[in-house]
């Protein structure tokens, strides 16, 4: 049960009939749905000592309360953060008070590091979202659910608000989010191929579909790439579909992939692992080219130039966190991926 704020800064909250024996999860059960309020955002609130019952600070998650008791929550308006707004142009897909969807060209990264601390899209959406980001853990910031790589392209979606951020994050960590991704390989990853039959973790599903099951995990010597273990790393599972074979007989493929986990790299490292990495992949597609024979000349050069590795994230779908709305976006290909496919087809 609760009250409606009592000031912009100030929730009062009474704890209903048959509480939780603990302060932590009483609020967790108690707090309007409304307020968005994680349950690791009302953890850092009572340690904080920003919950108070008649005017002194709870600071164990662990107190009793009992039945009808009137706690008040403090609401500090949320910290700005130290990185900077940038008015970097976006292709918004979608965007309301809770998230924002964006089709993210390829070459911007998502989130600043030591590497890259500015003109990422962090930087961009704090620019375009301004007010109307509520805060996420208590910063005005965007709540980054998911990542692709920075010379990836396509769509990716982020939370305004804590509850969105939450929703979204569970949706993600059910594996319950439809991402499809459209990638040029190099080969035709075939079901007629016996070699892929006996690739480790490699298997056909009806509809001519490749199934690979592994676990990935960073690579044992090159801290910078993601590698399949055979134990360790995290269980990873991709499902690719060929849409466009090329050349003549096929030596590259225009295929569709669907993740059913989102590990790092995971459909780069999971093709390669195939034997088919993407055209332009600078850290797992080797030294690998395309056959002047099979392809044309012209072909093999477009493959052989194309500057980044050939995928984009182009569905997307989800619940949104507040209507209960099932969304589902599409992206196009970007342009040089659509030169790369016209070249690789004449």
């Amino acid at each position: 049960m609760s009250t409606p704020l009592s000031s912009p800064r100030r929730l009062a909250v009474i704890i209903g009939p048959a509480p939780p024996g603990r302060l932590d999860k009483a609020l967790a059960r108690d707090v309007p749905e409304q307020a968005g309020l994680t349950r690791s955002r009302l953890a850092k609130l009572i340690a904080a000592g920003a919950v108070r019952r008649g005017g002194a600070a709870l600071t164990d998650a662990r107190a009793k309360v009992a039945e009808g008791e009137r706690l008040e929550i403090e609401l500090a308006e949320p910290a700005e953060i130290a990185t900077l707004a940038e008015d970097i142009p976006l292709n918004v897909v979608y965007e309301d008070d809770a998230l924002i969807v964006i089709d993210k060209p390829a070459g911007l990264v998502v989130h600043p590091a030591p590497g890259s601390p500015s003109g990422t899209l962090v930087n961009a959406l704090l620019a375009h979202c301004g007010d109307s980001l509520a805060g996420i853990g208590g910063e005005r910031r965007p709540g980054i659910v998911h990542r692709i790589d920075k010379d990836t392209s396509g769509l990716l979606v982020a939370a305004k608000t804590d509850k969105a951020h939450a929703a979204l994050a569970a949706q993600f960590a059910a594996h319950t989010v439809e991402r499809q991704y459209s990638a040029i390989v190099h080969g035709l990853p075939d079901a007629s191929d016996p070699r892929l039959r006996g690739v480790a973790g490699a298997s056909f599903e009806p509809g001519g579909v490749l199934r690979i099951a592994t676990r990935i995990g960073r690579h044992r010597t090159d801290r910078q790439r993601q590698a399949v273990l055979a134990a360790g790393g995290r269980h990873a599972v991709t499902r690719v579909r060929v849409v466009t074979p090329f050349g003549t007989p096929p030596a590259a493929a225009l295929v569709s992939c669907w993740l059913e986990t989102g590990r790092t790299h995971q459909i780069r490292v999971h093709m390669t692992h195939a034997g088919h990495a993407l055209i332009g992949d600078p850290v797992y597609g080797g030294r690998r080219r395309l056959s002047e024979k099979a392809m044309g000349r012209d072909a093999a050069a477009a493959a052989a130039a194309f500057p980044r590795q050939a995928l984009h994230a182009a569905t997307l779908g989800f619940v949104h966190p507040e209507t209960g709305e099932t969304l589902r976006f599409a992206a196009p290909l970007p342009a040089d991926m659509a030169e790369l496919m016209r070249r690789l087809g004449s």
